[in-house]
């Protein structure tokens, strides 16, 4: 039996008359649900809303418009703007939108799903004429109304899944993995590692997963960790240095989720005499630019921000001025190690 194709399977927009007929009820009565109208029944409202997100519909904002109307906005959403990580991305993108008539609006979701779903539902309300994401892990709600929207959606900073339509970035496993490779090659063998909370920050996780992989390859385990939750800042790369090495004073290595508190923690080495890189080593991730005023060049994993964003804002300007997409829809960089300062020379 051939399965019926959903709304959605066709890439254009949902309208109206797609949630009255999977909620088996009139367009005018989705209207009034969806507008808050209180003339309708508890039962046959949560009817029409289930109905919505099932489908991943989201009302048109452009009052007076057809549903099939654009703006010339592209939605670019990302968890942060705080970690200096966005800002050279979102560089990147202005770059190449600049030369369009697209102009990118910013939505920040602070790593929390039910945000980004209200970001998410906001921005697309507008009609925008693309998305570009951060991220390829996303709610159920999420993934619909991205698979809804009828615009192109570019995921970024991640390759390590499936994507609802385009992905720029790189393999965060494969960075982990590589960043393994270059410690144990330096013989470094007592490893700490120190890094977000992770169930909301999937990329440091996956990272993670390909760096303790790699260690087992070569039978070695993690010995100590420290997480912590809240904004990447020097300040909390000095104390979680200070606690791990207050537990594990023997550790040789130790491995920072992100540079800014990989900073943090090679100014507390330095600050209390510690020979880095002879008696510990150090490494970050993300390679921003603050580690060119350290002082040492603290090793790190150059992950081609600003190239995410301008070939995910080239995806999305194609498809605006009519030109036949690309055919490379999964478009993955290489992350490069910057050994730095921080990191013995590998042992031949």
């Amino acid at each position: 039996m051939t399965e019926a194709k959903s709304p959605a399977s066709s890439r254009r927009p949902l309208t109206l008359r797609d949630v009255a007929e999977a909620a088996g009820v009139s367009e005018m009565t989705v209207s009034r649900v969806l507008r808050g109208r209180g003339d309708v029944s508890e039962a046959t409202r949560r009817k029409v809303q289930d109905a919505a997100a099932r489908l991943g519909y989201v009302p048109n904002k452009i009052a007076g418009a057809l549903a099939s109307s654009r703006v010339n906005l592209v939605a670019v959403i990302i968890p942060s703007l705080s970690n200096m990580v966005f800002p050279e991305v979102l560089a990147g993108i202005s770059e190449v939108l600049d030369e369009t008539p697209l102009q990118p609006v910013v939505g920040v979701t602070n790593y929390l799903p039910r945000r980004e779903d209200k970001v998410l539902f906001e921005m697309l309300s507008w009609r925008p004429s693309g998305v570009i994401i951060a991220g390829i892990e996303h709610s159920d709600a999420a993934r619909a109304m991205l698979r809804s929207s009828g615009v192109p959606i570019v995921e970024i900073m991640d390759t390590d899944g499936e994507p609802v339509d385009a992905v720029v970035g790189i393999s965060q496993r494969r960075a982990g993995r590589e960043m393994a490779r270059a410690i144990v090659e330096r013989g470094y063998r007592r490893i700490g590692f120190l890094g977000t909370k992770m169930p909301l920050d999937h990329r440091a996780r996956k990272r993670f997963e390909g760096f303790t992989e790699t260690l087992g390859k070569h039978g070695i385990e993690i010995e100590d960790s420290e997480f912590y939750s809240g904004g990447s800042a020097l300040a909390k790369g000095r104390e979680m240095t200070a606690a791990i090495l207050g537990r594990s004073p023997d550790l040789d290595f130790l491995y920072y989720s992100n540079d800014m508190i990989g900073a943090g923690g090679l100014l507390w080495c330095l600050e209390h005499g510690l020979d880095v890189p002879g008696r510990i080593g150090l490494a970050g991730f993300n390679g921003v630019e603050l580690l060119d005023g350290l002082p040492r060049r603290l090793a790190t994993m150059d992950v081609e921000r600003l190239e995410t964003g301008r070939m995910a804002a080239r995806i999305i300007a194609e498809a605006a001025s009519g030109e036949r997409p690309s055919k490379r829809r999964r478009i993955e960089l290489q992350p490069v190690l910057q050994p730095g300062d921080t990191m013995r020379p590998p042992r031949d």
